[in-house]
Order: structure tokens, then C-alpha cells, then sequence
């Protein structure tokens, strides 16, 4: 699945879709299957934490106009992620190679899932396709 530019196929294994980019946001959905779940039947973290991470990731790499890489993420979960979670990332802020950005995580509803700040450094294209930091 093509994510804003891109394949990233751990963000296809975890069925997260990208929605639209708009105003320098981007917009990303999950639709909770019970694979997703943790031993209480909500979402599990680590795909809250990656549906938060590739919202960021996809803001501050269409930010910047090249692939980027996670440096650190600080992720606070708020309350109970069920049915169908909704993200949001965005640039806070953005240097030559170094991308502060936040992005949040809601339920259908509204109620807020988790919150996230993160620190991204852009990323050079070598042959074959790998990244490396720029």
C-alpha cells in the first residue's frame, strides 16, 4: 500500500491507511481487528505507537520533500483505543535536517487516544533504495 509517496510494508501488515494531507497534516486511520488488541481487547500500544509514529513520519517527510527517519518519539496514552483510530501528524517545527513534529491518535468519537511528540532526521537516497542520514 502506497503511503503518501511511499511504501512502508509494516504499516500495510498493521491495515493502517493513509487518508489525505491536508495543511501540512496528514491525516491516517486504523480499523481495530482483534489481531490488534492487547490481553484487554483494546488496542495495543505498540500499534498506537506506530499508527502515531507514521503519522509524524508522513508530515515531516512531506514537510522536508525526502524520507526521513525516526531519531525519538515520546508517546503518552490517554484512554482506551476501540473500533477505528484516527491520527494526525504535524510539523511543530523544522530545521536543514533535524524535524520536531507532534501528531495525536482519536477514537471515532473524538476522545483522545494517545498524544506524541517526535525528533526526525532527514535521510539521502542511495542505489537500491536504502536510506541513509543525510
Amino acid at each position: 500500500m502506497d503511503i503518501f509517496g511511499t511504501s512502508i510494508p509494516f504499516v500495510s501488515y498493521c491495515n493502517i491507511e493513509p487518508i489525505e494531507i491536508t495543511g501540512g497534516e496528514t491525516h491516517l486511520r486504523v480499523e481495530l481487528k482483534p489481531e490488534h488488541g492487547n490481553q484487554f481487547g483494546i488496542a495495543h500500544g505498540g500499534l498506537v505507537c506506530t499508527l502515531l509514529d507514521v503519522a509524524m513520519g508522513t508530515a515531516a517527510r512531506h514537510n522536508s520533500g525526502v524520507s526521513v527517519i525516526t531519531l525519538d518519539m515520546q508517546v503518552s496514552f490517554l484512554s482506551p483505543g476501540r473500533g477505528k483510530l484516527h491520527a494526525i501528524g504535524r510539523v511543530a517545527r523544522a530545521g536543514r535536517s533535524i524535524i520536531f513534529t507532534e501528531a495525536d491518535a482519536r477514537t471515532e468519537d473524538g476522545e483522545l487516544v494517545a498524544k506524541a511528540s517526535g525528533v526526525f532526521k532527514t535521510t539521502s537516497r542511495k542505489p537500491g533504495g536504502a536510506a541513509e542520514p543525510a
